[in-house]
């Protein structure tokens, strides 16, 4: 009858139980991700008060640009916001890992840069999510940049394709996040030209601060031509590892220099998160409870808290262009 009485342990308890003695390493590691999951599901995601367009580029490939795309958008559209994704990357790697059919010939944003549909023909709602909708892309967009070379307004594309579905759409879209290819093309200048922020993945490398100069230079010619109220307002460090300097050093040195928008959320490197588009999933529908799902609705909760800043940030640059 006493045990009856006894108040059933939380998972928490157990776990700190477990591995409260002695000096096990990987106990810790349980406690401060359970720990961290716990924090993040209490954790309330403000919505921005008005639309965030924000571009996510890296011309240097393999920084973790489309998988920081699709997650933190999952993440943010989990808690609650409501999200477009469109796919500006001929491989649709986006358009894969969010479950949305984009073989070539499908009704995807080649159509709508070219003129035949509109955003609101061609989107299609994510499997996993209700409040994520995603713009396929396909390899058919691989042609789109020679093909539009000759329009008057070939900059402009995507920017009116938007604004138009964002008049028009009888919902309020709380993010659009554009994922854009690993280039400085007609694509990525659309792109530019689209939205309001840009957000730069970074890898924990040595070689990713070179092009991190480039990627910048593009952004300032684009400001200055094209669309000057595009704001760098958001870079993270992607594929950090903790255990290496290097992954520290670099870290540091992008805070050093940016330390206003480097996220204090680094993004590691697990398997989940490079096992999960293979089934046609981010990694927080494929693995919510993992280091990578954890990192990535940390990342997505500082975005949303920063709203404000960033948007205050944007209406200055309005008034003065």
């Amino acid at each position: 009858m006493a045990d009856q009485d006894m108040p059933i342990e939380s998972a928490e308890d157990t776990i700190k139980r477990i591995f409260s003695s002695g000096d096990s390493t990987v106990g810790a590691e349980i406690t401060h991700e359970f720990n961290r999951y716990s924090r993040l599901q209490e954790a309330k995601f403000p919505k921005p008060a008005r639309t965030r367009l924000i571009a996510v580029a890296n011309q240097k490939g393999g920084v973790g640009k489309t998988t920081s795309t699709v997650n933190l958008a999952a993440a943010l559209a989990q808690n609650g916001a409501r999200v477009l994704v469109i796919d500006m990357d001929p491989q649709g790697n986006c358009s894969t890992a969010l479950g949305v059919r984009h073989e070539s010939g499908e009704p995807s944003v080649y159509d709508v840069l070219e003129g035949r549909m509109s955003i609101a023909e061609v989107k299609r709602q994510c499997p996993d999510l209700s409040s994520l909708d995603v713009v396929p892309a396909s390899i058919d967009l691989s042609g789109a940049e020679l093909e539009v070379a000759q329009f008057e307004n070939r900059n402009n594309l995507l920017n009116e394709a938007v604004q138009q579905f964002l008049r028009e759409s009888n919902e309020h879209f709380d993010y659009v996040f554009v994922d854009c290819p690993p280039s400085l093309g007609l694509l990525v200048i659309n792109a530019m030209c689209a939205v309001r922020e840009m957000l730069i993945p970074i890898q924990a490398e040595y070689y990713a601060l070179e092009g991190l100069g480039q990627l910048i230079n593009t952004i300032g010619l684009v400001q200055e031509h094209f669309n000057p109220i595009l704001t760098v307002s958001t870079m993270m460090v992607t594929m950090f590892d903790k255990r290496t300097l290097l992954s520290r050093e670099v870290y540091n040195e992008v805070k050093s220099h940016y330390p206003s928008i480097v996220l204090d959320t680094t993004i590691p490197r697990t398997v989940k998160i490079s096992e999960a588009p293979s089934f046609n999933k981010s990694v927080i529908s494929y693995d919510p409870r993992g280091m990578g799902a954890i990192a990535y609705g940390e990342a997505a909760l500082e975005i949303a808290r920063r709203s404000p800043v960033v948007l205050d940030a944007i209406a200055s640059r309005m008034k003065e262009a």
